[in-house]
């Protein structure tokens, strides 16, 4: 059987859509370092079924997840395994970034956002943007202090740093190359993504 396997370039705030099949592998790579992807997820059967970073972290048991983590969607069924993980730090708390967010947050208008991004490449399954309620950041450093607030730290990730994951069931997927500044230690670069069959690995 011949096997193939997909790669696409995410340029600077930008994002990708794509119908992925149950058994395939995900690879999402940083291959400028310090530089996040959002990824959101939902079942291809049924839309409606998306990923549920609450649900992730409640049979994780832990805000942060790895190699052998599991992503599940708002029906508890597993979507994404992490097959392999040479960072070791992402995200599920914090909501993908919206031309709001950085309005009320940083009083700039217009500036391009993972939200628009991901709607962009979901719209041709029929997804709204009203529709992406979370994401797994991939990348993303977020630190929890003791008082309770939260700290966006520079990525872990070097040039090259990746993360593997196995597909569960056939899924609609958005990526991106995450637009907020401030999460990417104050540059914006390029995120490479790979689609292939299950015996072909990053």
């Amino acid at each position: 059987m011949n096997r193939t396997a997909a790669h696409y370039h995410l340029e600077p705030q930008t994002g990708i859509g794509l119908h992925v099949r149950e058994g395939q592998l995900l690879g999402v790579t940083d291959s400028h370092g310090e530089q996040v992807s959002d990824l959101a997820a939902f079942a291809a059967e049924d839309p409606l079924e998306r990923l549920s970073p609450g649900r992730t972290i409640d049979y994780a048991g832990s805000i942060y997840l790895t190699a052998g983590g599991v992503l599940y969607s708002n029906r508890s069924r597993p979507m994404l395994t992490i097959i392999r993980d040479t960072v070791g730090r992402h995200d599920l708390l914090l909501a993908p970034c919206t031309e709001e967010m950085f309005r009320i947050l940083y009083g700039q208008e217009n500036h391009p956002s993972c939200l628009s991004n991901l709607a962009t490449g979901l719209a041709q399954f029929g997804i709204r943007e009203d529709e992406i309620l979370g994401a797994f950041n991939v990348f993303m450093n977020v630190v929890v202090l003791p008082s309770g607030l939260i700290r966006i730290d520079p990525p872990l990730s070097k040039a090259g740093d990746f993360v593997e994951l196995r597909v569960e069931m056939d899924l609609f997927l958005g990526l991106t190359a995450c637009s907020a500044e401030n999460t990417n230690n104050g540059t914006l670069k390029p995120i490479d993504v790979q689609v292939s069959d299950a015996n072909v690995s990053l």
